[in-house]
């Protein structure tokens, strides 16, 4: 008896563990067994930008590296809503109302998708906020805002977002990986 009860801890110490395995599993590149931490495949980075008034901008992303795939029309096919990065959605978040080419954007927090195309893309600003980066609803649409495209003169690796000072009130979102830059102005709303 006291032989089948041993047993009996012993699974159920296994199956505890192997249900908090399930519930929090080793982040990407971990360390699990005791070599050398790898750095993640699509660390998340931010943009950020102060206007002239201290309002800001901010944009937080996974950035996915080509490591020899073809990514423009493949990786990110034509024609389909893309998260615009890898693993979490990309958020977007900004201090003030702002107009983004064009299109009045409230002070708030947002998701960015894109839509590529082999030759026009679209920025999507959706009021969904904190999903996967795959979950998209089209309902939840703030805004679709064109991109302007552009062929970079050398490849990139890691797919970058910047937000660069256009001016006082002023700032361009750029996007850039493979061959393709995209960008849009961003201005205070006044």
């Amino acid at each position: 008896m006291r032989r089948i009860s041993m047993i009996a801890v012993f699974v159920a110490m296994l199956l505890s563990m192997a249900v908090a395995q399930m519930e929090h599993p080793a982040p990407q590149g971990g360390n699990m067994g005791g070599g050398e931490k790898k750095a993640p495949l699509s660390p998340r980075k931010q943009a950020e930008l102060s206007f002239a008034d201290g309002k800001k901008l901010m944009v937080d992303y996974g950035a996915p590296s080509a490591r020899g795939r073809k990514i423009m029309g493949e990786l990110v096919p034509f024609g389909k809503v893309w998260r615009t990065g890898a693993n979490a959605a990309t958020g977007f978040e900004t201090d003030t109302d702002v107009m983004v080419g064009g299109t009045r954007v409230p002070a708030g927090k947002y998701t960015l998708y894109t839509l590529p195309t082999a030759g026009d893309w679209t920025l999507i600003i959706s009021k969904q906020t904190g999903q996967w980066g795959t979950v998209y609803n089209q309902e939840q649409d703030l805004a679709r805002v064109p991109l302007k495209k552009t062929a970079l003169p050398a490849p990139v690796e890691q797919m970058a977002i910047s937000l660069d000072k256009a001016g006082p009130d002023k700032a361009t979102l750029n996007l850039q990986w493979e061959n393709t830059g995209l960008t849009v102005e961003i201005k205070e709303a006044k």
